[in-house]
C-alpha cells in the first residue's frame, strides 16, 4: 500500500458503519448459511444414497468433496467478480445459480445428474462466501469486526455442522430428495429479499479474466482431489493413476502460483498472492485449513459414518447426536468475537487447538463398545475447540491486510477453506477404506479408527502451529508495496449495488 493511501485506509477502519450496514450484513449472512448448509447436508445419507444410487462409498462421497472442490475452483475467480461487477450482481447470480442446482438435485434420475447439481449449487456458494467477507471488512469498524466475524463464523462452520442434524431429521420421515426441495422455497425467498434490500456502494472497474489461470486452478485442484479420492479404491488397480492424478495437480498449481505472481506485477492477476507475504494472514490461513479439514472431514464425514455403521444408529439419531456440539459452535461465536476485539487471537487460538488435538485423539479411541454419550461429549469438547479459534482466525487474516486486498484475500482464505475440507473428506474416508477389513472396503471400526487417528495427527499439528500465532492483531507490511495493486488499470467506477 502506498503512503498517500494509509491514512485513507486508517480513517476507514475508525469510521462508524454505514446505516444501512446492519441489514446488509443480515441479507448476507441468511444467504450464505442456507447455501452453506448444503456442504454437508449429505453427510447422513451416503450410506442410503449409496444403496438407492448403486455406487460405492467411496464415489458416493464425491457428492459432498465434489460440491467442496467445485467451490475450491470457483472462488479465486471471485475476487476478479468482485472488481469487476458491483456487490448486487454478484449476489444474484451466487443466487440464481444455487436455486438451479437445487432443482437439478431434486429432479436427479441418477448419480451422476445430481452430481451435475451440487455442482452448480456450489458454483453459486462459492461467490457469496468472499462476497460476504470482503463486504463485513468495508462496511464495520476495525474495533467491531471480531464480534461481526462471530456472526459469520455461525455461516462458515455452524451450517456445515448442523448439515447432518437437519439431513437426518429429513432422512428420517422423507427421502433423500426432500433434502433440496425444502431447501428450494428458502434460496428463492433469499433471492427476492436480496433484489430488494442488496444495495452497496461499491467501485468497479474492467479487468481481464485470465483464462489460462482457471484453467490451471481446475486442472490443479481437480487433479489433487480426484487422485486422493481414487486411492482408497486401488483394490481395482487405479492407485498408479490415482497417483499420477495428483502429480499433475501439484504440477498444475505450482505453475498457477508463478502465473499468478507474474500477472500481479500488472495488476492483472486472477487471483493476487501478495496476502501470502503477511506472516499474521499465513499462520491463520494455515491453522484454518488444518481446522477445516477436521471439521469437515472428520466431524461432518467420519463421525456419522461410525454412528450408523459402527454403533448401528439411525440417521435421525446421528444427526441429533452432532447437534449439541452445533449449537455449542453457534452460541460461543459472538462472544469470541467480543474476545477477540479485546484480548486478540492467541489467548482463544491455542487453547482451542489443544481442545481440537485432545477431542480428535479422543475419536481414535472409540470402539464398537462405546456409548452414543462418550461420542456427544467428545464432539462438544471439538466444537468448543473450534469456536475458540474460528472468528478469531478469520478476522486476524484479513485484518492484517489493507484495503485493496480485502477481496484477494478473502479468496484466498475462503479457497484454502474448501480445498481443505474437500482434502480432508478425501483423506479420512481414504485411510477408513484401507484400513478396513471389509473386503468390500465399507467403513468398518478397525477402519474409522485409523482415520480418526489420522485427524489426531492433524490435530496436534494444529496445536504446534497455533504457538506462532502473535498477541495482538498487527497490520503488517505487504510485499511488493507499490506494485501496482493501487493503480487500476483503469479507472474505477464507482456504483451503487
Amino acid at each position: 500500500m502506498t503512503e498517500s493511501a494509509r491514512p485513507a485506509a486508517a480513517g476507514a477502519d475508525n469510521a462508524p458503519a454505514p446505516p444501512r450496514a446492519g441489514v446488509l450484513i443480515a441479507v448476507l449472512v441468511v444467504s450464505a448459511f442456507v447455501m452453506i448448509l448444503n456442504e454437508t447436508i449429505l453427510s447422513v445419507a451416503l450410506r442410503d444414497l449409496s444403496v438407492d444410487l448403486g455406487v460405492p462409498t467411496t464415489t458416493v462421497q464425491w457428492l459432498t468433496s465434489g460440491f467442496l472442490l467445485t467451490m475450491a475452483v470457483i472462488i479465486p475467480i471471485t475476487g476478479f467478480l468482485l472488481e469487476r461487477f458491483t456487490p448486487r450482481q454478484v449476489f444474484l447470480a451466487s443466487l440464481t445459480l444455487f436455486g438451479t442446482g437445487t432443482l437439478i438435485s431434486g429432479l436427479a434420475p441418477g448419480f451422476a445428474v445430481l452430481l451435475a447439481g451440487r455442482v452448480v449449487q456450489a458454483c453459486g456458494t462459492a461467490v457469496m462466501i468472499p462476497l460476504l467477507m470482503t463486504s463485513v471488512m468495508r462496511l464495520v469498524p476495525a474495533t467491531k469486526r471480531g464480534a461481526t466475524m462471530g456472526t459469520i463464523s455461525i455461516v462458515i462452520a455452524v451450517a456445515p455442522a448442523v448439515g447432518p442434524t437437519v439431513g437426518g431429521a429429513i432422512l428420517s420421515s422423507l427421502g433423500w430428495r426432500w433434502m433440496f426441495w425444502l431447501v428450494l422455497p428458502l434460496a428463492v425467498l433469499a433471492l427476492v429479499i436480496g433484489a430488494v434490500w442488496m444495495r452497496l456502494d461499491s467501485e468497479t472497474r474492467r479487468v481481464p479474466l485470465d483464462l489460462l489461470s482457471v484453467l490451471l486452478s481446475a486442472v490443479g485442484f481437480g487433479g489433487v482431489l480426484y487422485g486422493l479420492s481414487s486411492i482408497g479404491e486401488s483394490a481395482d488397480g487405479q492407485s498408479a493413476q490415482a497417483w499420477i492424478s495428483v502429480v499433475v495437480g501439484v504440477l498444475s498449481l505450482a505453475a498457477f502460483a508463478v502465473r499468478q505472481v507474474r500477472l500481479q506485477r500488472d495488476d492483472r492477476a486472477l487471483l493476487d498472492l501478495r496476502p501470502l507475504t503477511v506472516r499474521s494472514f499465513v499462520v491463520a490461513l494455515i491453522l484454518t485449513a488444518l481446522l477445516f479439514m477436521c471439521l469437515l472431514g472428520a466431524s461432518s464425514i467420519l463421525l456419522p459414518l461410525y454412528l450408523q455403521t459402527v454403533l448401528g444408529t439411525t440417521t435421525f439419531v446421528s444427526g441429533l447426536a452432532v447437534l449439541p456440539g452445533g449449537l455449542l459452535l453457534g452460541l460461543l461465536g459472538r462472544p469470541v468475537g467480543r474476545l477477540f476485539d479485546r484480548f486478540g487471537a492467541r489467548p482463544l487460538v491455542i487453547p482451542g487447538a489443544g481442545a481440537m488435538a485432545v477431542s480428535l485423539c479422543l475419536f481414535a479411541t472409540l470402539g464398537e463398545d462405546s456409548s452414543v454419550g462418550a461420542v456427544v461429549g467428545i464432539h462438544v469438547l471439538l466444537m468448543g475447540g473450534l469456536a475458540l479459534m474460528m472468528t478469531p482466525l478469520m478476522t486476524e487474516s484479513l485484518s492484517s491486510l489493507p484495503d485493496h486486498l480485502y477481496s484477494h484475500g478473502s479468496a484466498i482464505l475462503a479457497t484454502l477453506q474448501q480445498v481443505a475440507g474437500a482434502f480432508g473428506t478425501a483423506v479420512f474416508v481414504t485411510a477408513a477404506s484401507l484400513g478396513t477389513a471389509d473386503p468390500s472396503g465399507a467403513p468398518d471400526a478397525s477402519g474409522l479408527s485409523i482415520a480418526f487417528l489420522v485427524a489426531a495427527g492433524i490435530g496436534v499439528l494444529a496445536f504446534g502451529t497455533s504457538l506462532f500465532m502473535r498477541r495482538r492483531p498487527q497490520q503488517d507490511a505487504v510485499g511488493a508495496t507499490g506494485s501496482g495493486a493501487d493503480e487500476a488499470a483503469g479507472e474505477p467506477t464507482r456504483t451503487a449495488g
